[in-house]
């Protein structure tokens, strides 16, 4: 499933609730995509309602009577401008905010949901050559094979798990285990976590992607530059914008 709620959406619409339970969109995004744009938009307490699913993959909805719990292992995919006017880092249009303005508007979003997303990149509009350009980029059937090999190591490497299918659904000793680095990609990390003030949540998140990034290269071992590509992967971890 495909779930694209609108940021009016209450946290009961969200997350479920009501008189008489009934899931929300988290749970009827259950091994699909939720995608939520503009984030920033969202209500707080809207948004912090998703960090209970989003490490547990399921929803708890307790009333006086009885207690139910709904399946919510969904993908968490979001878009939001990198200020109020969506100009502070284009190249050619000059931004109108306020530093101020453009600190509450990314505050919005807190640090512990931030921990919880892997991976949060900046992209830059799209330039008028690549647009008319017919040169084609990477072929989708490509990815697609490319990425259902990396989905078949995962399978192999969680074949004895009951409750492992892919990377994602590692936990710490799980990590531990199967993400093994060297000692160039300890000092990359040692570097990330001091420098950048990153959590441990933080740090397990760039294992589990670096680990991603070593299957889709077909690389048994976690290299110094992948681990160096996942950390490159956490714009808002490092502050890019304020």
């Amino acid at each position: 499933p495909f779930r694209s709620p609108h940021h009016t959406i209450s946290d009961a619409g969200l997350i479920g609730g009501g008189k008489y339970p009934r899931p929300g969109e988290v749970s009827l995004s259950h091994h699909g995509v939720l995608f939520l744009d503009e984030l920033p938009e969202f209500k707080k307490n809207v948004l912090e309602v998703m960090r209970q699913p989003l490490e547990d993959g399921r929803v708890t909805i307790a009333r006086a009577s009885l207690s139910i719990t709904y399946p919510a292992n969904f993908m968490l995919a979001a878009a939001m401008n990198p200020c109020p006017c969506g100009y502070y880092t284009d190249p050619n249009k000059e931004c109108t905010c306020s530093p101020v303005q453009i600190q509450r508007y990314i505050s919005r979003i807190s640090g512990p949901l931030l921990d919880r997303i892997d991976i949060h990149i900046e992209v830059p509009a799209v330039r008028y050559q690549d647009l008319a350009s017919e040169s084609g980029g990477e072929k989708s059937e490509v990815i697609r094979e490319r990425v259902q090999k990396a989905r078949e190591i995962q399978l192999q490497r969680f074949k004895d798990s009951k409750h492992l299918f892919c990377n994602a659904d590692m936990q710490s000793k799980d990590i531990r285990k199967h993400c093994q680095v060297d000692e160039r990609g300890q000092q990359l990390l040692k570097m990330a976590i001091t420098q950048l003030g990153l959590s441990a949540r933080a740090y397990d998140r760039i294992l589990k992607v670096a680990r991603t990034i070593a299957d889709l290269s077909g690389s048994e071992t976690i290299e110094p530059e992948f681990i160096s590509e996942a950390i490159q992967y956490r714009t808002l971890d490092r502050n890019l914008w304020v």
